[in-house]
């Protein structure tokens, strides 16, 4: 009986060693990818940037692919990402991504951006902060675009009206340009969704 004991203990403990490398690696491993990416990305838009000065929105966005880069001053100076085209599991391992068919950055509609809260850098884990007001700076090829946040809330996973044209209006066709974020409610859980929205407060466009 001691030694059927004295086993079940060593097991135990090995199986908790190895759950808690797991946890170690989901919640910073996964994040040493995502930053690489980023490094990756953010150099791609630059270099598209300084190559095609003036352009306006590519005609062919390719999935994965850096969109634009994404600014939120509220949580700090040395917040940004690369957007990326997709909301796909690989997608959103490398940052957070543009919802395929919603609006592009500063068009009529609604820009929807998703990303994780918890693990692959957790680029959304704070959004949570942002209040009425806050700033919400999408760079793009062609200008600079800076929302203000308007709301959020919790919704449930299954009500994809927050992503319409007009959030939360599916019926209603858009006349202005509006952002909305979205994120994992509660933390280390998918349960629901956590979202915050805004609307376009001033374009600065880029000079060629």
């Amino acid at each position: 009986m001691r030694t059927m004991l004295r086993a079940l203990g060593e097991t135990s403990i090995t199986a908790g060693l190895i759950l808690m490398l797991f946890c170690a690696y989901l919640l910073w491993g996964t994040g040493v990818y995502t930053e690489r990416e980023q490094v990756r990305l953010q150099r791609e838009l630059a270099v598209t940037r300084e190559s095609k000065p003036g352009t306006k929105k590519p005609e062919k966005i390719v999935p994965g692919s850096a969109l634009a880069l994404l600014r939120i001053p509220k949580l700090g100076p040395h917040y940004e990402y690369a957007v990326v085209e997709g909301v796909d599991i690989e997608d959103l391992k490398k940052g957070p991504g543009h919802y395929p068919g919603s609006a592009m950055p500063g068009e009529v509609g609604n820009f929807a951006v998703a990303g994780h809260r918890t693990t692959y850098a957790a680029p959304f884990n704070e959004i949570d902060k942002l209040e009425r007001d806050d700033e919400i700076i999408v760079e793009a090829r062609e200008a600079r675009y800076t929302y203000r946040v308007t709301s959020h809330d919790v919704v449930e996973p299954s009500e994809l009206d927050e992503f319409a044209p007009v959030p939360g209006k599916p019926d209603i066709r858009p006349i202005r340009a509006f952002i909305t974020l979205s994120t994992c409610h509660p933390e280390y859980s998918a349960a629901q969704r956590f979202i915050v929205h805004g609307v376009l407060k001033e374009t600065e466009p880029r000079e060629e």
